[in-house]
């Protein structure tokens, strides 16, 4: 390319550039550079699949990332947001309970609460029936279909909910739906 056709390019480039409003140049770049940095990865793609399975999009995929990562894996793992996660189910567990009959006894409502608790039945079957030990990444000496390593990244879900969201009432409210098979929770 010689001087002139660089420098009428240089022109045009400029005249183009100038005539967009930066808000419009913005975006693009920003467009331009997120299309950029997404790397489709198997991993990247079952991320995917589950907020569809959840009816949950995350802004920041890596709080969902977070709970699919067990502590053998990394320290940067699903520990932390798995005590919040089970936090929020007891809850939301409790609110809907007495909805329901807010004459229930304290008995009746500790055994709803512990049925959902249970990491061998309910938090485990929520869990596999999202495929999530198809997902969740552990070290190789650690056994994925494990209940407790299912349940943890089960639980973990609905702490990262509740971050993501900024509410714990968006995160109890996911995860009724989910226990309970409403919306797009399906079998992986």
């Amino acid at each position: 390319m010689d001087f002139r056709s660089f420098v009428s390019l240089a022109i045009f480039l400029s005249a183009l550039l100038l005539s967009s409003s930066p808000q419009v140049l913005a975006e693009d770049v920003s467009s331009m550079v997120e299309a950029s940095l997404k790397v489709s990865t198997p991993f990247s793609t079952e991320l995917d699949t589950l907020q569809k399975q959840i009816n949950y999009t995350f802004r920041s995929v890596g709080l969902l990332r977070r709970p699919m990562t067990h502590a053998s894996f990394s320290e940067e793992n699903n520990k932390a947001l798995s005590i919040l996660g089970a936090s929020i189910i007891e809850t939301s567990v409790s609110l809907q309970s007495l909805i329901k009959d807010v004459d229930i006894s304290a008995k009746d409502l500790n055994v709803k609460i512990a049925d959902v608790s249970k990491v061998e039945s309910s938090c485990n079957s929520d869990g596999t029936r999202l495929g999530l030990q198809k997902i969740v990444r552990v070290s190789h000496k650690t056994n994925v279909t494990s209940p407790a390593v299912v349940c943890g990244a089960f639980r973990a879900i609905f702490g990262a909910i509740a971050i993501d969201a900024v509410s714990s009432d968006e995160a109890g409210r996911i995860y009724g739906k989910v226990h309970s098979g409403i919306g797009r929770a399906a079998t992986m």
